[in-house]
């Protein structure tokens, strides 16, 4: 038997050391981290990442064991193993950061999202965050892009005309890459 892959998904209560508990747990066992990020949610904690699992343990086990930690009782846990083929994905080079931020809005991210399909842009990474700002709450939201070179600069002028329509301030600048 060899090595297997998994999404690896934890959603609990955020506090110090929760990222150090994790890993240091995933190291005892064995368990190879790929691909992960962690955000703080609300007032939670989500550890997210593709991880490679010893064979003998299976996705189950490692859940358990995860719940077993201090504190980590009441966590949401999933592992689950993934086995993409070799298709073809589209490009994870960064080569815009942009800033969007403005009053929040049903369909603010949908609408935004959009724009990157009419110019075969990928978002790589979206983070939003609603804050109280002088009594209003204002949604911002970073995402890292890669937008091909040759449509970028169209990409963004339609971007920044769909942000001004939902009164939204947008920022871009290219990625040092």
């Amino acid at each position: 038997m060899s090595d297997y892959k998994a999404l690896l998904s934890i959603f609990s209560k955020d506090r110090v050391g929760l990222i150090s508990l994790v890993t240091g747990h995933l190291f005892d066992k064995a368990i190879n981290l790929g691909d992960t990020s962690f955000a703080v949610l609300g007032k939670g904690g989500e550890f997210t990442s593709i991880i490679e699992i010893p064979a003998d343990l299976s996705e189950e086990e490692l859940a358990n064991e995860l719940r077993s930690l201090d504190g980590m009782k009441d966590a949401d846990i999933d592992v689950r193993r993934i086995a993409f083929g070799n298709e073809d994905t589209p490009p994870t080079d960064i080569t815009h950061h942009i800033q969007c931020s403005g009053p929040d809005q049903p369909g603010l991210l949908a609408r935004i999202s959009e724009v990157f399909i009419d110019f075969d842009a990928n978002i790589v990474r979206l983070k939003s965050d609603q804050i109280d700002q002088d009594g209003e709450t204002v949604f911002i939201t970073r995402i890292a892009v890669y937008i091909p070179s040759s449509r970028a600069e169209s990409c963004l002028a339609a971007l920044d005309n769909t942000a001004s329509a939902l009164g939204q301030t947008l920022s871009a600048e290219r990625s040092a890459i």
